[in-house]
């Protein structure tokens, strides 16, 4: 894309879609300025009917600019109105100097604007883009768009344009959160010696301390290389140089399975630990197609709901999005619509009960599952409160962070939320791997006592589909 020059001040051009994407966007841009074509106040004008995220998002816009324009006259919305810092849930106000925004308030067709084919809302933006850089030439203009191809138009015509990136959690996925640690022999040694061990309840648990446990989070997972006796989790952190683990319990003993199913491989162990951990609440699972993320939530969702009453019921639900074309109504209850998407459920569920006698035993079965299994829709969840409930959120990666949020605090007593899902694989518009909901959680709770997370990473589905992950 185009260089801008950070020496001048800038101006930002925004597109429609970054409001309908952040509704605070206006008041990201610090001591910039921001300017709005009458064409995005149009579709903004367009796109508040309705009770879908985007619609509510169009609202909350309106509801901004109303109170910036609030006892405002001509004059001093022709100056540029002053844009007051925003508040942010549990931040305060922005600290940072604001400055101006700006709306079109005259027709702009200068005749050395390049005439665009067409007459889209995206040509009239790049228009007005035109004709702000020649009537300012001491700010640089810069479009702000979440659509790809208007910023490719705009490169080509020399305007400068870039993504929305307030959103972004990470500047790459690469640096996201793997919830696990290798310890070298080295480190090892050195703490062995002087090592605080005792067991308690027959779990047996190390007092380590050293500068390296300042890197540490809690509830991660640890492990030595090339040694798969040495598993542990953070239990919990005393300052920054102490911290007590606990070794986990080793699920991939035949004795130790969890409804009929063993960990095979070393994240899959760590994953069987939190999900049966009672004292952690929140729990994600990251990993491509195979790596097990859906049969271990559900094995273990089974175990803590019917062998354990730790739960009440499990409580399944996913985004609807399609990966080809959307097949039309379903008709039906909630219930109903749903079962098509939870194709995953019906294939782990097969899975899970193809242990059991004949085909009366497996029946019987898969009558007692339906009882204390439920499929809900997110589109229901603005209101509700879960109580003792075992909630698995799969497909989470094309949830926005607004999103998760609103479903995350759903959660009542005694709840345990379990959100699976591979950010290589987002299918919501707009959405990309740093600035997926998926993302925004796991870094955020990363730090706090009751969550854990795991970056599973073998597949454990066939030699088939394990080889075509890798070559194709």
């Amino acid at each position: 894309m185009i260089k801008r020059n950070d020496d001048k001040p800038c101006l930002f051009v925004l597109d429609t879609n970054v409001l309908m994407h952040d509704p605070t966007a206006i008041f990201r841009f610090k001591e910039h300025d921001v300017f709005l074509p009458m064409v995005v106040l149009e579709e903004l004008d367009a796109g508040k009917k309705g009770m879908s995220e985007v619609a509510r998002n169009v609202r909350q816009v309106s509801r901004f600019l109303d109170d910036l324009m609030r006892d405002a006259d001509k004059s001093e919305i022709d100056a540029g109105l002053r844009i007051h810092p925003q508040a942010e849930p549990g931040r305060g106000l922005t600290e940072s100097p604001s400055g101006r925004l700006f709306f079109q308030t005259e027709p702009l067709a200068p005749e050395t604007a390049l005439r665009l084919p067409g007459t889209t809302a995206d040509n009239d933006i790049l228009g007005t883009a035109q004709v702000l850089q020649e009537r300012r030439s001491g700010r640089t203009v810069v479009i702000v768009s979440k659509d790809i191809n208007l910023r490719i138009k705009a490169a080509v015509l020399g305007i400068p344009a870039e993504d929305y990136s307030n959103d972004q959690v990470l500047d790459d996925a690469n640096l996201l959160y793997t919830g696990m640690s290798a310890l070298d022999e080295a480190f090892w040694e050195h703490h062995a010696k002087e090592l605080d061990a005792w067991r308690e309840e027959g779990r047996t648990f190390y007092r380590i301390s050293g500068p390296d446990v300042s890197d540490w989070y809690d509830s991660q997972c640890l492990y030595l290389e090339g040694d798969d006796s040495f598993e542990a989790i953070v239990r919990e952190k005393r300052g920054a140089t102490e911290a007590v683990i606990e070794l986990v319990e080793d699920y991939r003993l035949p004795r130790h399975n969890v409804w009929g199913i063993n960990a095979r491989n070393r994240e899959q162990n760590f994953a069987l630990n939190m999900l049966m951990d009672p004292e952690l609440d929140f729990v994600t699972l990251l990993g491509t197609a195979g790596t097990g993320k859906t049969l271990l939530a559900l094995a273990a969702g089974l175990a803590q709901v019917l062998d354990r009453g730790l739960y009440r019921e499990i409580i399944m639900t996913r985004v609807t999005v399609p990966v080809g074309e959307d097949i039309g109504f379903l008709p039906g209850t909630e219930e109903e619509k749903m079962t098509p998407w939870m194709g995953a459920l019906m294939d782990n569920l097969e899975v899970l009960t193809q242990t059991e006698g004949g085909d009366w035993g497996r029946a019987a079965t898969n009558d007692l599952l339906r009882n204390r299994i439920r499929i809900s829709s997110l589109n229901f969840m603005r209101g509700r409160t879960f109580l003792h409930k075992y909630i698995i959120l799969d497909e989470a990666q094309n949830l926005t962070a607004k999103q998760m949020k609103t479903l995350i605090t759903r959660a009542g007593p005694g709840t345990k939320i379990v959100c699976l899902g591979n950010i290589a694989q987002i299918d919501t518009p707009y959405l990309t791997e740093t600035t997926s909901g998926l993302t925004y959680v796991v870094d955020r709770f990363k730090g706090w006592h009751h969550s854990g997370h795991v970056t599973l990473l073998r597949g454990e589905r066939s030699r088939l589909a394990d080889y075509a992950s890798e070559t194709l």
